[in-house]
Formats: C-alpha cells, structure tokens, sequence
C-alpha cells in the first residue's frame, strides 16, 4: 500500500492548538497557530491511507441521523480534515459561543439585534408543542391557531366545498411573492410533486417583469384560480403590483369585483390594506415578525405547499423539521449534523480561501434546491460588518450555486474536477427513487454517478495512471506526451455525500432545517447577523427615484454619467 495525502500544508508547517476566547476577534482565531519544523520536514503526514489496488479509504467518517422517516447518512469522509482538525474546529466553535448562541435562538432571544426581532421560525414547526417562550408569551398556541385555520382552508380548497364565481372548483393556485414568499414554496411544491395528487396544481410569480405574469396567466381560466397575495405589510412593490394585474385579469371575466374574495387570499398582517384590496380579512394568513422571510415556508408562507401536496403531508415537513431541530439543539458539536457541515465550510472558506458552495442533489425533485438555499445562506451570512460594528478582516458567506445531477456534470464539473478553484461539493441522493422506471435502471445509473463522482474528485489520476491509459489505448511517442498532462486530475477535491432513503415531505423537512442551521452556526462564528439584510434596500431606494424619470422624455442628467447614459438610451429607444 501507499499513502494518499487527501490534503497537507507547507512543508514545514504542522497547525498547532488554538489560543481562544469569546471576545477575540475572528481572524485571530481562524489561522491556526502555525509552528515551524525543521527543513525539508512534511509535519502534517496524509490522514487516509489509500491501498494501490483502488486507493480506498481506510478511515471514514460519518453520522447517521435516524429520523423517524429513516436515516440520514452524513459522509464527511472525503474532506481535507484530520481528527485533529476536526477536534480544534469544534474547540473553535465552542469558543466563538456557537452553543451559547444556540440556546439563546431557541429561548426566544432577540438575536436579530439590528431589527430588535427574535429569530424562532423554530416555533412554526414545534410538532411537540412545548412551550416556546417570546417576551414572557408561550407562541405556540398562536402558531397552531393559525395552522388550524390553514388546515380547514386547505380541506375545503381540496375537498371542493370553496368554490369559485361562477360555482366551479379550484384546479389551480398561484402565489403571488417574491424572495422568502416566493423561493421556499416554489422549491418545495417542485421537490414534493408526487405527493399533489388530487390538490389543485401551483404556479409562483414573483418577478416584476410582466412576461412572468403573462405567460402564468395564459395557462389558467378565471373560475378555476386561485391566488395568494404573500406580503407581510401587503405593501411590496413588485408583489403588490402583480396582484393588481392579476386582479384585472380576472375581472375581465368575472366583471364584479364582489367575485374578488372568492379567488383572492392574503398571507399578510395588514387587515385593512388586505380588505381594500378585496380579500375578506377572514381569509388573510397571518405570521409575525420573528419569522424572517427566508425562513417563511414554515408559516402561512407555506399555504400554497399545503393546498398542493395536503396538509398532512405538509405537517409531516414540519415534523421533519421539527426531529433537526431537536437534533441541533442537544446533539454535542462534534456529533451535530448542521454544526459539523458549518465548520467543514468555514474549513475551506477561511483556511483554503474556498469562495463558493455547490449543492449538487442527485433527484430531478430538487432542482430548485440550490437557487433555494442561494437566498438562505448568501442572504443570511453575505455581510462584511461584525455585531460590535467593525469590517470583517476574512471572508464570510460563499457563493451558493448548483444543479442536479447528472445535468451538471455535463455542464461545469469541468472546472470542479481539473479548474484552479476548490469548489466544496455538497452530494445529495435518496436511496428509492419516485420513478422506478424501466426496473430502477434510471436510478441505478443516477446512483452509480453520484458514488462515481464523490470518489473521483478524490482520488484523482496520477501522471503515472493517465499515462498507462493513454499507452493501453495504443498512443505513444509525442502525441502520449503532449495528451498526458490534460488526462491528470489532481483529486483532492472535498465532497460531503448526503443519502436519505427516500425525499418524503418529512425528509425533505429535515434536509431544509439542516442546512437552515448551518448558516446560523458559520454565522456566530463569523460574528455577523445572519437575519437582517440591509443589502436589498439601497438598490430599492434609488429605483423609486429613477422610476418617475423613465415617465418624462426630458434627458436625464440627476446621476452619474454611466447611469445618466443608461437612461436616456432607454427612453430613446421605448417607441
């Protein structure tokens, strides 16, 4: 056998323990100790051993979450991490007061300082019922309150009892949101499809563009539609505006607007804007303010996922939701699903200078699970400014991106397996497909891929190995030379392996509310609000000024040059 070094540093550089404590800044605590060794002298040897005849691991490791769904294997195995790496993470974690922060979400603590809000979007899926405290008030009460309300709603949507103007049922829902409204409902009614039998089905518009509107609208008929204005102050600009247009819309055909209530419901807080728009307040959802937008689909956010997949199968995803959380409120660091995958990241981010996070599930269900989690963490941990108010001095939240596999391999793990960026790879699968089609032969090639994959980026090929091969195919003299080099792949290429035994609405609870709590914990640990989001506003502001410019012909002359240029070319070019 031979040794393979899944990572090493410097020669001469073996890390040594952290010098801690809770006050420190970050980027004191994030470069481990380094101490210099003698010349020539590898202190950091491999941490597998890897057998000639395949390079298999020797060491493994893992954490099997048995839910009551079945378990969830967690497989960190193929990272650049020691024992002893992993051991001075969590010792890091600890004292940056990642437990500490823990227990203050989950006692109701106001830790969104900046807005002066708690953070409990935990209480929406307390399947439990034990009390969750707010200002001296149990919430749990009040959140099945309101669950009960969208329970009967969904009953009598999907039982027939509501219907429409003209006495017809409803077939289809739309929801009308954007950001949290919008991106968490839509990622799950898509991941959750085979269990929609016999609800109506569910369409999302979000975007202020009239073409996302329009093309939604072709596909339905008045009587039979249904629509849900999600707006917390029922004041957002580009949902407020999409909801008059499809009121208009249907007005047309429907001609009263007493018609309105009957096709129109509100997830909102503001009775009165609700009842001018139409919406009988009876029919309003309501939610509070400690739920931030981005972990919404929870609440009455999630009315659309209940109508869709029935509100059973939507109380099995707050249960799932609910198992994780007990998971990562009373699991140890070092045994704790969400707090091992934050301090995997903060590994590469902050030692490896890793600048982006690919989520990679291998289930066509899912494919809008990482533009899902694009808003949950890049919204969340994309700040540069700690809680005491200075500019971080190290990098913080990454770029999440991905696709589903297989689609993706044949678009950019090109640069994931050969590129000169470490891209951490997050591999998601369910042992049973929904679809055996063809005896399981769809699924088997799918799961064949995804272990095929995860072990390449690790394993690599050596010089030696693609020059073998290339010589087995018949090529030598200079053309072997010159092709050789392309057929290396370094390997070395971290992966987690996440694998489930089927996506249920429960499972699928879980997985969301694990990474859910990732973010929180790389968010103490960098020392930022994970739950404000002041970056959305300043573009926010400046479009309401430019917006009564693109009304006149005049020039524009008000902004900088390149802006000015950028405007008067648009209203040049508008007839």
């Amino acid at each position: 056998p031979r040794a393979h070094c899944l990572w090493r540093f410097t020669s001469g550089i073996l890390m040594k323990a952290l010098s801690v404590c809770a006050s420190a800044e970050v980027s004191s605590l994030l470069p481990f100790r380094r101490k210099q060794e003698g010349p020539g002298h590898s202190a950091l040897q491999c941490c597998v051993t890897v057998a000639h005849s395949g390079r298999n691991l020797t060491i493994r490791n893992y954490l099997i979450l048995k839910t009551e769904d079945g378990d969830i294997l967690l497989d960190y195995s193929k990272n650049l991490v020691t024992k002893d790496v992993m051991h001075m993470l969590v010792e890091m974690a600890k004292a940056r007061g990642v437990e500490k922060a823990r227990n203050a979400m989950f006692s109701g603590e106001k830790i969104n300082f900046t807005e002066n809000r708690a953070v409990l979007h935990i209480a929406l899926r307390n399947r439990s019922n034990k009390p969750i405290m707010f200002e001296g008030k149990d919430v749990t009460p009040e959140v099945n309150k309101v669950l009960d309300k969208m329970k009967a709603f969904c009953e009598r949507v999907r039982g027939g009892e509501w219907k429409g103007f003209t006495g017809k049922t409803i077939t289809d829902v739309v929801n009308i949101g954007i950001g949290g409204s919008d991106l968490g409902p839509l990622m799950v009614t898509e991941a959750l499809k085979p269990y929609s039998k016999g609800g109506p089905r569910a369409w999302f518009v979000s975007n202020i563009d009239g073409t996302h509107m329009a093309k939604t609208l072709a596909e339905l008929h008045p009587e039979t539609t249904l629509f849900i204005i999600a707006s917390k102050t029922f004041t957002t600009q580009e949902t407020i505006t999409n909801a008059e247009s499809a009121k208009e819309w249907f007005l047309v055909t429907a001609k009263d607007s007493a018609h309105v209530a009957k096709h129109f419901v509100a997830l909102s807080t503001n009775a009165t804007k609700v009842a001018a728009f139409g919406i009988d307040p009876n029919n309003m959802f309501e939610f509070w303010d400690w739920v931030g937008g981005r972990y919404s689909l929870w609440s009455a956010i999630g009315l659309s996922i209940a109508l869709h997949i029935g509100f059973e199968n939507f109380e099995q995803l707050l249960k799932g939701a609910h198992w994780m959380d007990n998971h990562f409120h009373s699991e140890p660091l070092e045994r704790n699903g969400p707090a091992l995958l934050a301090l995997l990241g903060i590994w590469y981010i902050n030692f490896y200078k890793a600048d982006t996070q690919a989520l990679l599930p291998y289930d066509q269900y899912m494919h809008r699970f990482a533009a899902y989690f694009q808003q949950g963490d890049m919204e969340s941990n994309g700040k540069c400014i700690t809680k005491q108010g200075s500019r971080v001095t190290y990098k913080t939240g990454p770029i999440v991106w991905g696709e589903p596999g297989t689609n993706g391999q044949h678009a950019f793990y090109q640069l994931i397996h050969q590129g000169t960026r470490m891209i951490p790879a997050d591999f998601l699968i369910p042992v049973q497909t929904q679809n055996p089609i063809r005896n399981g032969l769809h699924h088997k090639i799918l799961t064949a891929n995804f272990l095929a994959q995860t072990e390449a980026l690790m394993k690599g090929k050596t010089e030696d190995e693609a020059r073998a091969e290339l010589e087995a195919s018949g090529m030598s003299g200079e053309k072997l030379k010159q092709i050789t080099p392309h057929k290396v792949f370094e390997g070395n290429r971290p992966t987690n392996s996440i694998v489930f035994k089927k996506l249920t609405p429960y499972t699928l609870g879980a997985l969301i509310a694990l990474y859910e709590h990732k973010i929180f914990v790389q968010g103490v640990i960098w020392d930022i609000n994970s739950y404000d989001q002041w970056g959305v506003e300043l573009g926010k502001q400046l479009a309401k000024a430019i917006e009564p410019e693109l009304a006149t012909a005049d020039p524009v002359t008000s902004h900088d040059s390149s802006t000015n240029g950028l405007i008067n070319f648009i209203k040049q070019h508008r007839a």
